[in-house]
């Protein structure tokens, strides 16, 4: 079981964190414009190459646009996202719009529609529901405009050229990883211990609508099903299937009402809950309200607080783990993820093949996608200062606070 366990600490950061305005905006480690104009200059036309902007056939960055679309911006880490690709893209000198839906489908089609007509020569999308965007793909590939399908896969279409994300199913592995280590049935370099329980658990989900969610729900199955199996772990709510865990669009207050139900159906005769498998710290922050209050269940994990997992990083999740009241998040570095989509990029509008590392796992429906995996980290509480603030991506004062700056 050492797949998903804490992996060595880089000694140098991709990037350095700054900020871009009120909002936490992240600079990329210098691409160059010189390595842009190089790979531009290396391409003519072809089926990558860029097609419908006022700039198709330049080899100056500045003559191309490129359309970002992200999801929402509830949500820090999508704040983070958006922030840093387009702060990697201008680095590199091509002119950037980003475009912030509100977690509503029929948005995000507009605008991406809109993105189309302004004569965008690459999109760069992170779907909402990876399934509504198939007029607007096929709209992109009339106007020969390469897509690019940021970490959320988009799904039944074959208009989509790339897709940059994480290794979903590891990251689904370090999330139940440790949920195992905070209920002591792993030690922290992943080797089973002497501790048989039984634990009572729950399960949290993702959106159905997100592709990433199954690839984590199956990661982190996989990893306690042995478990549950020999009876370390039981699920006393019997919901165990990913449609009865499923949170649609990630909710923070949808999670905090079904914890609620939960504690009420399941624990008002006073069975202990000893952890939570959470896929997102935003999840997770409701659930914790939920436990605090309905639950009562103490304020922090030494006060009887159940183990509750995470995903992100979020500033207000990283607080809590340093506060001994989340147990631990899964560290997916913004950063890296906005590099290797300006690199996919740059390699497009070059008329070149991006280099991608797995051409198997990420099957869209319609076609596999050729894809570029990163690698993730889990976070504890000892391990917040090399992870995160060492590299940059949060410094102590906000670790501290629980507020990004």
């Amino acid at each position: 079981m050492d797949d998903g366990l804490r992996s060595g600490v880089e000694e140098t950061p991709p990037f350095t964190a700054k900020e871009l305005g009120m909002k936490k905006k992240y600079a990329l480690a210098a691409l160059g414009l010189v390595g842009a104009l190089a790979l531009a200059g290396c391409g003519g036309g072809g089926a990558g190459s860029a097609g419908g902007g006022d700039g198709a056939g330049s080899t100056d960055p500045g003559d191309l646009l490129i359309g970002v679309s992200m999801p929402t911006q509830t949500s820090e880490r999508w704040i983070a996202d958006g922030s840093a690709v387009e702060a990697g893209l201008e680095e590199s000198g091509y002119q950037v719009d980003l475009q912030y839906a509100g977690d509503d489908i029929p948005t995000q089609g507009q605008q991406i529609d809109q993105m189309i007509t302004k004569g965008a020569d690459l999109l760069i999308i992170a779907a909402i529901d990876g399934t509504a965007l198939s007029s607007q793909l096929d709209a992109a590939a009339a106007a020969n405009i390469p897509v690019i399908s940021y970490d959320r896969l988009i799904r039944d279409s074959e208009n989509v050229d790339f897709y940059v994300t994480f290794d979903n199913y590891k990251v689904g592995v370090q999330q139940a990883t440790s949920l195992l280590v905070g209920l002591g049935v792993l030690d922290a370099e992943g080797n089973e211990t002497d501790v048989k329980g039984p634990f009572n658990i729950e399960l949290f989900a993702g959106s159905l609508d997100d592709n990433n969610a199954h690839f984590f729900w199956e990661g982190a199955m996989d990893t306690l099903k042995p478990f549950m199996d020999d009876g370390v772990l039981t699920v006393p709510s019997g919901q165990t299937d990913i449609e009865q865990a499923a949170i649609l669009r990630w909710q923070q207050e949808t999670a905090q009402k079904r914890m609620e139900d939960l504690l009420t159906s399941t624990y008002g005769s006073g069975t202990k809950l000893d952890g939570v498998l959470s896929p997102y710290d935003g999840l997770s922050r409701g659930i914790i309200t939920a436990l605090q209050g309905t639950g009562g269940l103490g304020a922090n994990i030494e006060a009887g607080l159940p183990i509750v997992t995470g995903q992100d990083a979020e500033i207000g999740s990283v607080s809590l783990i340093n506060q001994g009241v989340q147990f631990a998040t899964i560290f997916k570095d913004t950063r890296k993820l906005a590099e290797q989509s300006v690199v996919v990029a740059e390699a497009m509008l070059a008329g070149d093949e991006p280099e991608a590392n797995d051409t198997e796992t990420y099957d869209n429906g319609v076609k596999v996608v050729p894809s570029y995996l990163l690698q993730s980290d889990i976070v504890y509480k000892d391990n917040i200062t090399p992870l995160l603030v060492d590299s940059g991506y949060w410094t102590q004062a906000e670790v501290d606070s629980g507020v990004a700056e």
